[in-house]
């Protein structure tokens, strides 16, 4: 069986790419496909695959700039030639799912989100003041057709697999398809905490994109003066650092045994945006890190919230508040922000680190792979069938 495994780009490793990671460890002799690919940027077990890119790979300074050929991209993903393949999984947040499968092979895809540029997040990542008036003008007109395109495409999937209840739900609205949830991987076994936590300074672990909302946190932590520690790198990066006031320090993008040292040593760990899962906050728990996050999104489903920021209308059980592994927000802006790590700092004994890891243990890279391997081969059986 000829096997495809299709990524929007490889460009570094976040969490959908440790997602395509396990994919590759599962189908290790698959063909991967992909928009573009920086050498050296993924892990060893996905640059082991043959790698095949698009067009845009040979476009002007793409390393850097390639977010900017997004009106490209469709043109691009439908240029690759699927016919030889009879299984093809793509793991998409931006036009993966929408590669042409030849007719009688079995499409299945592991959806990160529905294009978040186009829909609910248009204005976040093209407003004017941070993406410019030409890029503006020319989402802008082109976002209606952008769409229709990815609703039409979407078709192209045999089964959505959605990262969490929230994406399920965007699936569900923008594409009008069923999805089953198969959370993303953590390797929890990596996350071993040495006992000896410093607890100095609060910090954020995250790509500067702008819903991410890294924004929020440094309006924050300039009022309230506490050592905040940023590691990460992005398309935002130069307006932060000029926002930061002195007690505020940014890493840049760390090896793994930094973050995860950064892990075990934060009070908390610092989440602001409305992500579709978020593993970071799952690997800061993983390290028995509590972790002060905004109260929407993936973050319901990853965070036991304690029962003074628990809301009945986030669909959390009640009962799941008893060992809590943070606190919430549920206004994006710094002061509801700061009222949070005030909360967080009068109730902070209360956190257990080992009840906080045995929670994100339910949550380890050995649950996603066999959920995963389960959903592909039953589907694959259906499909001969």
């Amino acid at each position: 069986m000829k096997i495809a495994i299709v990524h929007d780009w490889l460009t570094g490793m976040r969490g959908g790419e440790k997602c395509l990671e396990v994919l590759c460890t599962l189908y290790p002799s698959a063909d991967l496909f992909t928009l573009l690919h920086i050498p050296g940027s993924v892990s060893s077990t996905i640059e082991s695959h043959s790698i095949h890119t698009s067009f845009i790979q040979n476009l002007p300074f793409v390393e850097s700039k390639y977010r900017y050929y997004l009106p490209l991209m469709p043109l691009a993903i439908e240029r690759f030639n699927f016919q030889k393949y009879d299984l093809i999984i793509s793991s998409s947040h931006c036009v993966a799912k929408s590669v042409k499968p030849r007719s009688g092979s079995l499409h299945i895809c592991y959806c990160h989100t529905p294009m978040r540029y186009i829909w609910d997040q248009f204005d976040q990542y093209f407003c004017i003041t941070k993406s410019g008036l030409i890029p503006w003008v020319i989402m802008k007109l082109l976002r209606p057709w952008f769409q229709r395109w990815d609703s039409k495409t979407s078709s192209r999937v045999d089964h959505y697999i959605a990262n969490s209840r929230h994406v399920q739900k965007r699936i569900k609205k923008y594409y009008q398809r069923e999805a089953t949830v198969i959370h993303p991987p953590v390797d929890t076994q990596r996350f071993k905490p040495s006992g000896h936590n410093e607890n100095e300074y609060f910090l954020i672990v995250s790509a500067f994109a702008p819903y991410k909302r890294v924004d929020l946190a440094v309006e924050a932590f300039n009022k309230l003066g506490y050592h905040f520690v940023i590691v990460g790198e992005g398309q935002d990066s130069n307006s932060l650092r000029r926002m930061a006031n002195s007690n505020i320090r940014f890493e840049g993008w760390l090896d793994d045994l930094s973050i995860i040292e950064h892990y075990a040593n934060c009070r908390a760990f610092v989440f602001c945006g409305e992500e579709d899962f978020g593993i970071t906050l799952l690997e800061a728990q993983a390290m028995g890190s509590p972790v002060i996050a905004l109260g929407r999104g993936g973050a319901l489903e990853t965070v036991v919230p304690d029962r003074k920021t628990w809301k009945s209308d986030t669909g959390i059980p009640e009962n799941k508040t008893t060992n809590p592994t943070g606190v919430f927000f549920y206004e994006q802006t710094s002061e509801d922000l700061i009222r949070a790590i005030h909360h967080f700092e009068l109730i902070e004994p209360q956190f257990d680190a080992e009840k906080i890891q045995r929670h994100a243990a339910q949550f380890d890279v050995s649950i996603y792979t066999d959920k995963m391997k389960k959903f592909i081969k039953e589907r694959l059986k259906k499909h001969r069938c």
